[in-house]
């Protein structure tokens, strides 16, 4: 029990009409000197102005908190308010503080209670891991991964694939299908050739697991018509292609699909949230930008917050020549 807590007890008490007790014989049952009583009194003034700006802050901190309609941790909200029109920075104890004060609880990662529900099937086109976990040495456009997770809704599900920059954390391309069907994942690279075919090369590697429509041959020749490498993870290792299914996990941790009861309506939902996860869901690792902004300044070496964050010391945001 606080001594700030106990000095309120105290002057609550001396308030009473019936109190028989004076402030001495209080302080001694409270365990607390009458001279820091006295001080607590006097002090009043400073812990109301205190309480005051506590509240205006915790105001910001709920605005960023809700953005986009989608909840965020301390450091999310820190770097929220970073690129609003007039930055705000605060410190993230005292995010961390006023979000335990007034009790504002953080999205806290689940585990995936769906086992996968399509199994890779035996077969000999299974391609070597070349990746090997070198997600970031290489830099951008350089190791593309992808994989399909299941989304249930109204006791159905959807299937939504994606392609993952593993430099810049972008999702160059998804498609939500319907159906398990081979063609939503051929879909994904046509997307993704079209829109950022320019910026791959033949060293571009595209990692994914050893899914049946990952091993198949229209999948295989897809990869080798468009001049990009294959890799595939080893059996059973998620690790091999844990930041793809770190991105799920966040994703299906912040999407809301609870009053979705038709395809239509899950898919505005993923929809919304690519752009918002492309544009505006900053990353702590990224520079404290969003995964479009980092890719923009390591490309370009401007850094957007150069006049709000002083220093920056994070290795991963040297701009590429």
């Amino acid at each position: 029990m606080s001594a700030g807590w106990k000095f309120e007890v105290i002057h609550e008490t001396l308030k009473e009409e019936d109190n028989l007790l004076n402030v001495s014989m209080l302080c001694d049952i409270a365990g607390v000197s009458r001279s820091g009583y006295y001080r607590w009194i006097q002090s009043e003034n400073v812990r109301k102005e205190r309480e005051n700006k506590d509240r205006q802050d915790f105001e910001l901190i709920l605005k960023a908190y809700s953005q986009r309609g989608y909840s965020k941790g301390a450091r999310g909200i820190y770097m929220c308010m970073l690129h609003w029109d007039k930055p705000v920075v605060m410190n993230l104890k005292k995010i961390r503080r006023l979000m335990n004060k007034y009790g504002l609880i953080c999205p806290i990662r689940k585990a995936n209670p769906y086992r996968r529900m399509a199994k890779a099937i035996k077969t000999n086109n299974v391609a070597k891991n070349i990746l090997k976990r070198e997600f970031t040495e290489h830099g951008p456009r350089k190791v593309l991964l992808t994989d399909i997770t299941y989304i249930p809704y109204n006791g159905k599900f959807c299937y939504l694939s994606t392609i993952l920059d593993a430099y810049t954390k972008q999702i160059l391309s998804y498609v939500l299908s319907d159906s398990l069907e081979l063609d939503f994942v051929l879909e994904t690279v046509d997307k993704l050739v079209k829109n950022h075919g320019i910026e791959l090369s033949t060293e571009t590697l595209i990692h994914s697991d050893q899914g049946c429509h990952y091993t198949s041959t229209s999948f295989i020749q897809i990869v080798k018509d468009n001049n990009l490498r294959q890799s595939m993870s080893r059996r059973g290792n998620c690790w091999d292609n844990a930041p793809q299914e770190s991105f799920f996990g966040h994703m299906k941790d912040e999407i809301d699909i609870s009053e979705c009861t038709k395809y239509r309506e899950v898919k505005t939902v993923i929809d919304d949230w690519m752009d918002y996860y492309n544009n505006e869901r900053y990353q702590w690792q990224l520079a404290k930008l969003s995964p479009n902004e980092y890719y923009k300044y390591i490309t370009t070496g401007i850094y957007p917050l150069k006049d709000v964050v002083k220093e920056i010391k994070d290795e991963h945001i040297i701009p590429i020549s």
